[in-house]
């Protein structure tokens, strides 16, 4: 990751709105993992991640900085709720689950990269397979089969949609964890039994899918890549902490929910201070993870967390809440923006939409409007405001017509909102 700060910024504000402070700060500290990597081992060993702690109100773009952060560079990456580890008594789900899926989350990743890296090593074989699945298909149905002829139409693509029937390895048992790793009941047995297989029926585009899984399976180095998952774990990883607020209690309280809360900040200290997990796949240290924690923090401080964990989360950054402007910008300017969403989705039903800058004009101001008087949600509320905005058109979009040109402006908008309108006329007279 040769990326710097300014090009992280940059890479961000592809997708995500504002919030110039919170980027600065995510992008310092990944340069800083790469500047790390850069130094001898003895030094490196001395140097840990600079935990961020993000405040402010719901939607307004907090997960979202995270998760494209992690995606820029491709490191595994999980968004974990600190509420869950209260949800059973004074504590809930043990805490060190949250590395464990870490580690899943790595695995997945380097696995994918390895399937790819076959993918051509074992086209040939997977293509035989499903040439002798059809020809076996067909036979049973007393249908002739020229073996050639499958071949040649499996190549040219036309066999994708074909039901067939293959024999494919039988799924693992789930996995159960009692205060500990996980164990999966399969793999207790492994060496001991024969793998166990079943006949499914499926089509063509299904079957090379299962049969590249598992052709690859049997040429990957399994040691290797648990290694490097457990490596990039290590070195790479980043948790998100959201709603890490929720597990401060105020000020001075003393009641059993303070307690539970207080407790659920004690168990995840020595995770983000440093410690050892035991996975299924081998023991991950968590001293160089990178977490990254968020709150609206309405009601406690970060001041009201721990002394012990206020210190792990050096980093302060202050999100700031939306505006007019910004929901325009939302609405239109990030690569994946809302307009642009579902404008690709009813072109499939050979509608194309078309907004007007005054209709962006006016679904800001509405959305800004609502979020100023009752709950702020933040972006989230545009989607509210679309789903609404565009009821009609999905219901009766059907695709059995040709491509129709729709254009939603200001006028469009109002009427669809006559009555929201109305509501908002009345808030000025109420005391």
């Amino acid at each position: 990751m040769d990326l710097t700060p300014r090009e992280v910024v940059e890479e961000l504000d592809k997708y995500i709105v504002g919030q110039p402070k919170a980027k600065r700060a995510v992008a310092i500290a990944l340069r800083n993992r790469y500047r790390r990597s850069k130094l001898p081992k003895e030094m490196r060993e001395e140097i840990t991640p600079k935990n961020i702690i993000m405040r402010g109100p719901t939607g307004v773009g907090k997960t979202e900085i995270a998760r494209r952060l992690a995606k820029l560079v491709n490191a595994p990456f999980i968004k974990i709720e600190a509420t869950k580890y209260t949800e059973v008594g004074y504590v809930g789900r043990d805490v060190e689950s949250m590395i464990r899926d870490l580690v899943e989350v790595a695995v997945r990743l380097v696995k994918d990269e390895q399937t790819h890296i076959m993918e051509a090593k074992v086209r040939p074989m997977v293509e035989a397979r499903l040439v002798d699945a059809i020809c076996d298909t067909r036979r049973a149905q007393n249908l002739q089969v020229d073996k050639t002829d499958v071949q040649k139409a499996l190549e040219e693509g036309k066999l994708e949609q074909e039901q067939i029937e293959i024999v494919v390895k039988e799924e693992q048992k789930p996995m159960i964890a009692v205060g500990g790793p996980e164990i999966t009941l399969g793999s207790m047995f492994d060496g001991l039994l024969p793998q166990k297989r079943k006949k499914k029926h499926m089509p063509v585009s299904r079957a090379r899918e299962i049969l590249t899984a598992e052709e690859t399976d049997k040429i990957i180095d399994k040691e290797n890549v648990y290694a490097e998952a457990i490596r990039r774990t290590e070195e790479e990883g980043i948790i998100f902490i959201d709603e890490i607020d929720k597990i401060i209690g105020k000020a001075g309280g003393s009641n059993n929910q303070d307690v539970s809360r207080e407790g659920v900040q004690r168990d995840i200290l020595p995770i983000v201070e440093g410690s050892t997990v035991a996975t299924k796949y081998g023991n991950v240290k968590t001293d160089f993870i990178l977490f990254i924690a968020s709150g609206a923090f309405h009601v406690s401080k970060i001041e009201d967390m721990i002394p012990e964990l206020q210190g792990r989360f050096p980093i302060r950054v202050d999100l700031d809440n939306l505006t007019k402007e910004d929901f325009k910008k939302i609405l239109s300017e990030p690569k994946n923006s809302i307009t642009k969403q579902y404008a690709s989705i009813l072109k499939v039903d050979n509608i194309d939409l078309e907004f007007t800058e005054d209709a962006l004009d006016e679904m800001a101001e509405m959305a800004f409007a609502e979020n100023e008087t009752s709950e702020n949600i933040g972006a989230r509320r545009l989607h509210t405001i679309m789903e609404s905005l565009l009821e009609d058109i999905s219901f009766n979009a059907s695709g059995d017509h040709p491509l129709l040109k729709v254009k939603i402006d200001r006028k469009y908008v109002q009427n669809a909102f006559k009555e929201t309108k109305k509501k908002f006329d009345l808030k000025k007279y109420i005391l």
